[in-house]
């Protein structure tokens, strides 16, 4: 073997493959900025003159905690797209930064504990994972039908809470109100459908090994 000839391209493969792996986080990042604005939209639409922005609780609790969840799941495609990695697989836990984020405000804990505000912000990404797992045609069958229905109860809870926090104002035969169960519905659902990501098989590199990749083992 000629190393002078095969070096350059051995660095010039991994070049290209740290590459497409920050590519990948950025994407991701992005979709979880943007997912986690458009759910704060349907959050501050169903609560209507109540709803509250300020710094901490908009950019920190809910756009960093999507930032962190996309980066997070954007990672887990490339190892799933480049034959997996060591325990990569626990990067399905990485919606629960949209759980735990939230619970940094002050009072949050003792609202929830107390009053039971922000159990919302748990079932969420809960039923992200859940929904992603059951999506991602990998395992038992009763576990994914299990899952998957957790899911559905989440989302369709999520459309029929509308009009029940919102008012008559956002009742569902309005447009307005038809408009926010489809946005807040719809963004569990896309969180489901990312989610999957580290449930799903991991593409084989390719070479002349046929040994599965690590992910599978």
């Amino acid at each position: 073997m000629d190393v002078s000839r095969t070096a350059p391209e051995t660095e010039r493969a991994a070049g290209l493959s740290r590459a497409s792996g920050i590519g990948s986080i950025l994407v991701g990042t992005v979709c979880g900025v943007v997912w986690a604005a458009a759910f704060r939209a349907y959050m501050s639409e169903i609560a209507g003159g109540g709803s509250r922005f300020d710094w901490y609780g908009t950019f920190v609790a809910i756009l960093l905690a999507g930032a962190i969840t996309g980066a997070l799941l954007g990672l887990a495609e490339y190892f799933r797209r480049t034959g997996g990695r060591p325990h990569w697989r626990w990067l399905a836990l990485a919606p629960l930064a949209l759980a735990i984020l939230p619970l940094t405000m002050p009072d949050a804990i003792v609202a929830l504990l107390t009053l039971g505000l922000g159990g919302g912000a748990i079932a969420v990404p809960l039923a992200g994972m859940a929904g992603g797992f059951a999506v991602s045609a990998r395992g038992p069958l009763w576990a994914r039908l299990t899952c998957g229905l957790l899911a559905l109860i989440v989302v369709v809870g999520i459309a029929a809470s509308v009009p029940t926090v919102g008012g008559i104002r956002l009742a569902l035969d309005q447009p307005r109100g038809a408009w926010a169960a489809i946005l807040g519905a719809g963004c569990v659902a896309v969180l489901c459908l990312a989610c999957s990501i580290p449930f799903r098989s991991v593409e084989r590199v390719a070479g002349p090994s046929t040994v599965p990749p690590v992910g599978e083992r």
